[in-house]
């Protein structure tokens, strides 16, 4: 277990995002990153997750795949990520990172509207140095 405090977190989440390949950061739009301590009871019920189980993050919004000509004039779709069960789960700080990487990676997915099996092949590509534009 590690913890650090919301600032050092956020700072984690914001080098994950820089991290991600430019032409996903840039057709991202209306999205906004959010750090929770922790997941609320109601919302772990409503998914059926029981302990020890938890939820890292959460994509919460209409996929780009799902959205019609007339989707527009809305709240931003949002990507959660829960500080707690991230600490929780990390053995050392450097662990800590690799995983806020992976959940973002995997929430931001969800916004593009990929399957699970597209989202882990991207996560192993993206964690093995693989298709990257150069970042920045």
């Amino acid at each position: 277990m590690v913890r650090v405090d919301r600032k050092t977190f956020e700072q984690y989440v914001a080098d994950a995002l820089a991290s991600v390949p430019r032409r996903f950061r840039k057709a991202m739009h209306n999205v906004v990153i959010v750090v929770e301590d922790e997941p609320a009871p109601q919302l772990l019920a409503e998914m059926d997750i029981e302990p020890p189980d938890t939820l890292l993050g959460l994509y919460q919004g209409t996929p780009l795949t799902e959205r019609s000509w007339g989707h527009g004039n809305t709240l931003p779709d949002r990507v959660l990520l829960f500080q707690g069960p991230h600490e929780r789960a990390a053995e050392d700080e450097d662990d800590l990172v690799v995983a806020i990487g992976e959940t973002l990676i995997h929430e931001i997915g969800h916004y593009f509207g990929m399957s699970e099996e597209q989202i882990e092949e991207i996560e192993e590509r993206y964690w093995r140095g693989e298709d990257d534009d150069g970042g920045g």
